[in-house]
Parts: C-alpha cells; sequence; structure tokens
C-alpha cells in the first residue's frame, strides 16, 4: 500500500510540475528552417526575371494620407463589412460583422483592417514595380488616385473594377472580388497601348503600423506565418525585429524564393491577414521590417513581365482577411491552397490537437453547446484509453489484495530496507502486479491535457462560447468569485493583474478541487505523516493553479476525475474490494498517532 501510494504521489506530483513548466517556463520556438532564407540582396542579385521592388514604408513612395476626402467603395458580404480607398486602391477597412470586442450586445464589432491615420494602421495594397523601359512615378503606387471603372458596393455577387491612365500609354486595372466568408481575389492587368515594350513585377503587400496588440501568451504564435513550398515558417513580432539586415531597404527582411506553393501573411490569436498566391505561382516572400517608421511588412513579389506594345497581362492572387475558423480555412485548403489548415497554431502535439478539434467539432455539430460537447469528448476519450485503465486499476485492486502480505514482509525485514525491497519485488513478480501501473493514466492524461488546453485556447470556435448559466465564454476563466458569494454580494471581483485574483475562485474551480479530493479517498488516508500531508493538499493547490484557466480546460479536467472516480470505484468492486469512501473521508480529518520509540516511549520514529 506504501509503494502505490508513492507512485500516485510521484505521478500527480509529475503532472503538477510538467503543467506549471509547460505553461510558464517553456514556451514552444517557431519550427526551425530547414533552408536558410535568401538574403534580399542576393535574391535581387540571383532573381533577374524579377522587376525592380515593391514601394516599401522607408521610401518616399509609402503610402501617405491626402488631406482631400478620397471616395471609398464599400464592401458588403455575410461576414465583413467596411470599404476600399481609390487612393492606393488599398483595402484598408474591414470589420468582422459576426464577432464582438466583448460579450456586450452593444460592443463594437472587430476590426481587421485599419486606414492610414487610424492608430495601428492594418491595410493590403497592390501594385507594380518598375522594370526595364519604366520610371517608377509611371506605374500605380500606394498613393494613387484609382477612378471607378464599374461597380458600386463591393459583394460577393457584385465585384468592382479600378482605371489608372498614367497618360504615357499604360491602362492598369484592379478587379477585386470576394466570396461569402473572408477571401478576396485581386486581378491586376496592364494594357500597354504605347510604342515601346516596358517590364513590370505586379506585388501584393500585407502592412502593420506601430506595434500589434497581442495576447501575450508563450503557447501562442502571433507574427508572421507562411508557408513556403510546404515548409511552414512562423516569424514573432518580436522576431521580426532582428531579421537580416537589408541594405536596399535600410531596414531588415527575410526573403524566400518560392517555386510552387506558399502564402505569406500575419496571424493573431483569432484572426488572420494573408497574401495567397495562385498555386503553382513562383513569388519572392518577404517579412520585412522597418525600424524607422516601426511598420511590419510580408510581401509576395511575382516574376516579372515583359509588356508588348498593343499586349495586356495580368496576375490575379488572393487575400484572405478575416476569422481562422476551421471550416473556413479547411475548404480554402481544399481548394488548392497548400497546408492553408497550418495557419491554426496547433502546437507541438499536433498529432493530437488536429484529431481532438477534429472530435470536438463533430460533437459540437450533432449537440450545439460546446460545454456539453467537452464532456462527451471527454466521455470518448476515456472510453479509448479505457483498456490501458483497466489493467491500471486491476493491479491497483489486486496489490490491495497483497496488502497483508506486504506488511508481513516489513515486519521481516525490520531496519533492513534492502531485503525489504527485494521481498516486496519477489512478492509482485510472483503475483504478476506492476506498482507504477497507478502512474500510467495520469502520464496518459498529461499530453491529452496539454492538447485540449492548446485546443481550448487558440481556436475560435471556444471564443464567447456558452454552457450554461453564468459560463457564456468557455475560452475564459469561470466569471464567478467566492469573494462575493458567486454574485451574492454587491461587490465586483478582483482585476485579473491584481495579487488577490488567485483568491477569485469560481465555481468551476471548487468543483475541480472537490473533484480530486473525492477521487483520492478511494484509497484509504496514507498513514506516512508526510503522504497524507501531500495528499491533502494536492487537490487544493490544483484548484488554485487552474483557477485562472480557461472554464473549458477546468470542465474537461472536472468530468475526467468524476469519470475516472467511478471507473475506478466500479472495477474494484467487480475484483472485490469495496472502497470505502465515506470512511476514507472520516479518517483523513483524524490525527495520526504517533508511534512509540525502541525504548517504550511515544514520539519515537517507527
Amino acid at each position: 500500500m506504501e509503494d502505490q501510494t508513492k507512485n500516485l504521489i510521484l505521478a500527480t506530483v509529475l503532472s503538477f510540475v510538467v503543467i506549471l513548466t509547460w505553461v510558464f517556463l517553456f514556451p514552444p520556438e517557431a519550427p526551425p528552417q530547414t533552408d536558410a532564407p535568401v538574403a534580399a540582396t542576393d535574391a535581387q542579385e540571383t532573381a533577374p526575371a524579377t522587376a525592380g521592388t515593391p514601394p516599401t514604408a522607408d521610401t518616399s513612395e509609402a503610402p501617405v494620407e491626402i488631406a482631400t476626402e478620397v471616395t471609398r467603395l464599400p464592401v458588403e458580404t455575410p461576414n465583413l463589412t467596411g470599404s476600399i480607398t481609390l487612393q492606393g486602391g488599398r483595402i484598408d477597412d474591414l470589420e468582422l460583422v459576426n464577432y464582438r470586442e466583448t460579450l456586450d450586445d452593444d460592443s463594437p464589432f472587430v476590426r481587421m483592417l485599419s486606414p492610414l491615420g487610424q492608430p495601428e494602421a492594418y491595410y493590403a495594397l497592390y501594385g507594380w514595380a518598375a522594370g526595364a523601359g519604366i520610371s517608377a512615378d509611371l506605374v500605380p503606387g500606394p498613393n494613387t488616385l484609382w477612378e471607378i471603372e464599374s461597380g458600386t458596393t463591393l459583394t460577393p455577387e457584385t465585384p468592382v473594377t479600378l482605371v489608372w491612365n498614367n497618360g504615357e500609354g499604360l491602362v492598369f486595372r484592379r478587379k477585386i472580388s470576394v466570396d461569402p466568408l473572408f477571401m478576396f481575389t485581386v486581378d491586376q492587368s496592364v494594357e500597354n497601348t504605347g510604342d515601346t515594350p516596358v517590364t513590370l513585377a505586379p506585388y501584393a503587400i500585407v502592412a502593420r503600423h506601430g506595434s500589434p496588440p497581442s495576447a501575450g501568451f508563450f503557447i501562442l504564435h502571433e507574427g508572421v506565418v507562411r508557408m513556403s513550398d510546404g515548409r511552414l515558417q512562423e516569424i514573432t513580432y518580436r522576431r521580426m525585429r532582428d531579421l537580416d539586415p537589408d541594405p536596399r531597404r535600410s531596414g531588415l527582411s527575410d526573403v524566400i524564393e518560392v517555386t510552387e506553393n506558399g502564402w505569406i501573411g500575419f496571424t493573431d490569436k483569432y484572426w488572420m491577414t494573408t497574401i495567397v498566391p495562385q498555386p503553382g505561382t513562383p513569388f519572392r516572400s518577404t517579412a520585412h521590417y522597418n525600424p524607422a517608421a516601426g511598420i511590419l511588412q510580408t510581401e509576395a513579389l511575382f516574376p516579372s513581365h515583359t509588356v508588348a506594345p498593343g499586349q495586356t497581362v495580368s496576375n490575379q492572387s488572393q487575400l484572405f482577411a478575416g476569422a481562422k475558423e476551421w471550416t473556413a480555412i479547411r475548404d480554402y485548403q481544399s481548394a488548392g491552397i497548400d497546408r492553408f489548415i497550418d495557419s491554426i497554431d496547433w502546437g507541438w502535439f499536433f498529432f493530437l490537437t488536429k484529431p481532438i478539434f477534429w472530435l470536438l467539432h463533430q460533437i459540437n455539430g450533432t449537440i450545439g453547446n460546446m460545454g456539453w460537447s467537452i464532456i462527451v469528448l471527454t466521455l470518448v476519450i476515456k472510453a479509448l484509453v479505457l483498456p490501458l485503465a483497466y489493467k491500471s486499476y486491476v493491479s491497483m485492486a489486486r496489490m490491495k489484495e497483497l496488502q497483508p502480505e506486504m506488511e508481513k514482509l516489513k515486519e521481516q525485514a525490520g531496519d533492513d530496507r534492502q531485503a525489504l525491497q527485494t521481498g516486496m519485488m519477489k512478492l509482485y513478480r510472483d503475483n504478476k502486479v506492476n506498482p507504477a501501473s497507478g502512474c500510467l493514466p495520469i502520464l496518459i492524461q498529461i499530453p491529452i491535457f496539454f492538447s485540449l488546453y492548446k485546443v481550448i485556447f487558440v481556436t475560435i470556435e471556444l471564443r464567447h462560447a456558452p454552457w450554461i448559466w453564468w459560463i457564456e465564454d468557455l475560452s475564459a476563466p469561470d466569471p464567478s468569485s467566492i469573494l462575493n458569494l458567486f454574485g451574492l454580494l454587491p461587490w465586483g471581483t478582483p482585476d485579473a493583474t491584481s495579487l488577490f485574483f488567485i483568491l477569485s475562485l469560481g465555481i468551476l474551480p471548487i468543483f475541480l478541487g472537490i473533484s480530486m479530493w473525492l477521487q483520492q479517498k478511494l484509497n484509504p488516508t496514507p498513514t506516512d505523516p508526510t503522504q497524507k500531508m501531500v495528499f491533502a493538499w494536492l487537490p487544493w493547490i490544483f484548484m488554485f493553479m487552474l483557477g485562472s484557466f480557461a472554464s473549458g480546460l477546468v470542465l474537461y479536467w472536472i468530468a475526467n476525475n468524476v469519470i475516472t472516480f467511478l471507473q475506478q470505484y466500479v472495477i474494484m468492486r467487480r475484483h472485490g474490494h469495496k472502497p470505502d469512501v465515506f470512511g476514507n473521508i472520516l479518517a483523513g480529518f483524524k490525527r495520526t498517532p504517533k508511534t512509540a520509540n525502541t525504548d517504550g516511549k511515544p514520539g519515537g520514529k517507527g
């Protein structure tokens, strides 16, 4: 019994330490690069088919505000609202009509893109880089004023077309369409009505000004995300400020030549803006930072075209600007965007997080409530690991049957620890009992716990997802608090940044502590004072530690504890051992009697 208890304590403490280590100490690094990215200077010299470079935030061609009022084209879809400015033809004003900043009904919509002049401007810009036979001022740039050729409002049914004539024989057009979800398609074309050929290279840019808002959690990637010929790369906003020097731009950049398939953009916790070239199209993928202006930029520069007199050339690319909904991104991947589903940060345990989310999504599609879906998911997971858990609980029950023989061995061995260990190992071997089997269910639970934590934390399907009554957001901590008797007293709860927040336990964390405490009571209280103390404190330590975690995760842990309790109770009963839960609870409140010294006096070491 003593060894079994030690094993259980060891496994529980191990899980506790690993959880703390995972959350606070060891954030996952960005995936390592298998090939060093080509420096920007070398890329310019080794890609002669590419004309010039796109205008960037540190050049005279950078976007600037103009004083006069500029016409805007409205954007209206089932998921987006906003507008496109004719200055530069920028897609720079988008809000997500199905997502609000908070749970309040009058909370503003989540803003995806913001025009210049707004705090933390964020926009997509398209154009042509000048090459041989043409100067930069004869191609449309960030500040070019376009005219409307067709369309009045951009909707999934009505695309719009912008036009600009440079007056020197080149007519540029930009047709913009959008689907009902979050994907724009931009067709750029140039018609040469002059007498001489010109060389041009189309480009697409996503730029962010200032310091993007960040969730600031170690386990979450926020920053550049891109796919380059099947290789995923993530660059945090902080690391963007340390990219390889690029003297041509007086800034910093990181360049990869993509030969067939790829995409590049910025991702936040729930939202993403990404340039998606047509599959099979080569392009130069660049992540760029301008330290002087504090502007982050991702861009796709396409191969140049020589446009002969009377010829028209075009380029098509897409822009994803919206919520990272799993179904939407999955469908875009099915339509040909290479590994687009990996734009969601699945983490190190992607081989678990992906199937766990898929299963949770399927269950929720039937039930329609994420809270109950998490409970059903827990049942499914426990059913899948039941064969291993069954063997563990059977072994634990058989160890209880060996308890009398183990006590005899202790009496026979006395202070000879070596003889005691040898005798116990022989006893285990003869009865085919594995003393470490009690650790296995907990050890298996750790990666599942991490994976579900990742799913609940990063997937937008859990954002603002209600369960019952007071739980209106399963991705947030339990909003109730014992400090105001769960809303009965007329004062609020401490702010999350307050030192008193850890004492502000909600209903779910308290139930978590109780469920762990009851699970312990399946076994008699340890006679060793140290073990007894550790057992007594562990449920409440976990209660406080997990109290600030997402409600969905705490709900999963409670469901897991309850199911484990029932499984272990039934298995023990089937093998002739009847757990005395009520008796063990009462025994836990009794003082452990002191053992006698060898001289017969109380208080000695037994």
